[in-house]
């Protein structure tokens, strides 16, 4: 293993066979693309809207909440025609995506730990499906 640097000047760990975990720190409001597909998103600054492209099969993206407890507010937000489907298992209560096109899925302020995490994977048809999450996140009223 290795440290290799990227163009804007991150370090990032590598092997033989090229970067082990492609991860980006978000700042800002952000709109993903196909090619971002893969990566790990960590999210510090709140009140922050990732916007989805249009479902794609096998195109997935990773979410962690690298901010304070009660501080962030995540919101995903997908193309009009595509929902959130699947369930966020918690000891509390469980988080379950709507189903319903053009519905945010919002990891909650208020209930926010540094942590929280959700990956989703497009179905190229529907939208994005739940593959794993920890925190509670909530479909879009």
């Amino acid at each position: 293993m290795y440290y290799i640097t990227l163009a804007d000047g991150t370090r990032v760990l590598a092997d033989g066979n090229g970067i082990v975990e492609n991860v980006e720190v978000i700042t800002a409001n952000k709109t993903l693309t196909i090619e971002d597909s893969g990566k790990t998103f960590l999210i510090g600054t709140d009140a922050l809207v990732i916007t989805l492209p249009a479902t794609v099969m096998g195109v997935g993206y990773n979410f962690i909440n690298s901010g304070a407890d009660g501080n962030n507010l995540i919101t995903l937000a997908s193309a009009a025609a595509d929902a959130f489907m699947g369930t966020v298992a918690n000891a509390a209560a469980d988080s379950v995506a709507s189903g319903v096109a053009d519905k945010d899925f919002v990891n909650t302020k208020a209930t926010a730990n540094n942590g929280d995490r959700i990956s989703i994977v497009g179905d190229g048809v529907d939208g994005w499906y739940v593959k794993d999450g920890v925190g509670i996140w909530a479909s879009e009223a």
